[in-house]
């Protein structure tokens, strides 16, 4: 059902000092910021041969990235994204499976601007799990 890995998320206390440890230290293409409003974070992406790796920042005072930095001050992995096909089939096969789906179960907008589903970190050794359909 997976299919690629998609990217790594990784909250940071500081998105410019990031940003630029990933650009300058490590030579690596960055994109400009983008805000996500509806997902209260700011998102840059590391774009690599085979992946990529985003860097999450609080976005508004109800971010749940927030919650996260005041577990972890300074930042860390958040979730692992895996491509699928049809978003909707992966949901109803994982609910069928009794996987949790997080939030109301419909898919949101994503910030590459398509379908996305988080799933319950404790159904998934622990790791948040977002799917994005490709």
């Amino acid at each position: 059902m997976i299919g690629k890995l998609n990217h790594v998320a990784i909250v940071v206390p500081d998105l410019d000092a990031a940003t630029l440890s990933y650009k300058e230290t490590l030579g690596a293409k960055v994109t400009p910021p983008a805000d996500l409003p509806e997902h209260g974070v700011t998102t840059v992406f590391i774009e690599l041969p085979n992946t990529k790796i985003e860097l999450l920042h609080p976005l508004g005072t109800n971010s749940p990235i927030a919650k996260f930095l005041e577990k972890h001050p300074d930042g860390g992995m958040h979730h692992l994204c895996y491509e699928v096909e049809d978003i909707v089939a992966a949901r109803d096969k994982l609910l069928a499976e009794g996987a949790r789906v997080l939030g109301d179960g419909e898919p949101k907008i994503g910030a590459h601007g398509k379908p996305v589903l988080f799933l319950h970190p404790k159904d998934f050794c622990g790791t948040l799990v977002e799917l994005e359909q490709t």
